[in-house]
């Protein structure tokens, strides 16, 4: 099988694998501990995780902490609902479902445009009773990376606090101006079920969860395991940065030229070169993905497939409900090769032409 599916999930990296198992261990190890224990045993899985914690942190803006959730739609959850009851919050149109339908369900959602291109610009008000804003770094679904930095601007302005939603983006691009910035460790080789929320200094939250309260504005044990997976893929994305890029770089311009019959949708310059989002018109894209049921790649985002449900991403760029759904994304990674993209372009192309197209 061929994987082009990065913006789903990314593969688990060894070395976070390699972290995990120390805390898998069972009744004859010893690290099976509760981290919130005062014994020895729970020392020691709290030292892995407040490890964990400052390797999350490093890739992070100063002055702030980290609060680990069980994923990023918690993490968000907790930054929108628990920031404050009153006001409305502004959103733009292309977040993904977590934002998004999180400020409609508390009836507060005020939604920002976006262009053609994909972005959200400043050049829009926010309402006088604006108390949040939250514009993603990079979209999940056609990679576009959005001004964030003039964003705050504006959220400063108007005296909102400002989220960014970094899942897509962390690891992988510096992100600095923010209040608040939710994350998921599978998203850069790390685990599933662990995910964090930075919080600025300052900044107070309203548990939504309540107990224990162990992450102070969340309560539950910490899994040792998840949680030092996730640092190790944290601590593996800042060393190989640089080098992820150039890959990823490598296979945009390769895969650019494979594609190069298809339509894009979003920017070209203004993205994470990862993701690549194509339509053919006229293409059904349900047939084309049984006929390539050995390469992995998407229809549309795997948090709203299997809904029926056109992109609202999609949509909110100007495309028509059939040209939505004759896009794909095809998306690509650390340990996406060179031949893996190519003979999983040569099928989807393959199968494409089969349609007549």
């Amino acid at each position: 099988m061929i994987y082009l599916d990065y913006q789903s999930t990314t593969p688990l990296a060894p070395e976070a694998r390699d972290a995990m198992l120390r805390w898998l261990d069972g009744p004859d190890g010893s690290a099976f501990g509760n981290p919130h224990s005062q014994h020895k045993m729970g020392r020691q899985a709290k030292a892995a995780i407040e490890l964990a914690r400052d390797r999350v942190a490093a890739l992070l803006p100063p002055g702030g902490r980290v609060i680990f959730t069980g994923n990023a739609c918690e993490a968000l959850n907790l930054a929108i609902r628990g920031s404050g009851s009153g006001g409305s919050v502004s959103v733009s149109a292309i977040e993904h479902a977590a934002v998004y339908d999180t400020a409609k369900a508390l009836g507060q959602a005020h939604i920002l445009n976006v262009s053609k291109d994909g972005q959200c610009n400043t050049a829009q008000d926010v309402p006088d009773d604006c108390r949040l804003i939250a514009v993603m770094q990079v979209n999940n679904e056609i990679g576009t990376i959005q001004p964030t930095i003039d964003w705050h601007r504006k959220a400063k302005e108007n005296n909102a606090l400002f989220l960014v939603d970094a899942v897509q983006a962390y690891g992988k691009i510096e992100i600095t101006h923010a209040d608040m910035i939710a994350i998921s460790a599978h998203k850069f080789h790390g685990p599933k079920g662990i995910g964090a929320l930075w919080v600025r200094d300052g900044v107070d939250l309203d548990p939504q969860i309540t107990g224990g309260l162990q992450e102070g504005a969340r309560s539950g044990t910490l899994s040792p395991a998840l949680v030092a997976g996730m640092g190790a893929a944290a601590h593996l994305a800042k060393q190989q940065r640089a080098a992820d890029a150039d890959h990823i770089d490598a296979l945009w311009n390769r895969a650019r030229d494979l594609f190069s019959e298809w339509e894009m949708n979003g920017s070209e310059d203004a993205r994470w070169r990862g993701n690549l989002n194509i339509r053919r018109d006229g293409l059904d894209v349900n047939r084309l993905m049984s006929e390539c049921r050995d390469v992995m790649f998407s229809a549309g985002s795997a948090c709203a497939s299997g809904t029926g449900k056109t992109s609202h991403v999609l949509k909110a760029i100007g495309l028509s409900d059939a040209q939505a759904k004759s896009s794909i994304r095809v998306g690509f990674g650390r340990y996406t090769t060179m031949e893996q993209l190519e003979q999983g372009a040569d099928a989807i192309n393959a199968a494409a032409k089969d349609q007549g197209l």
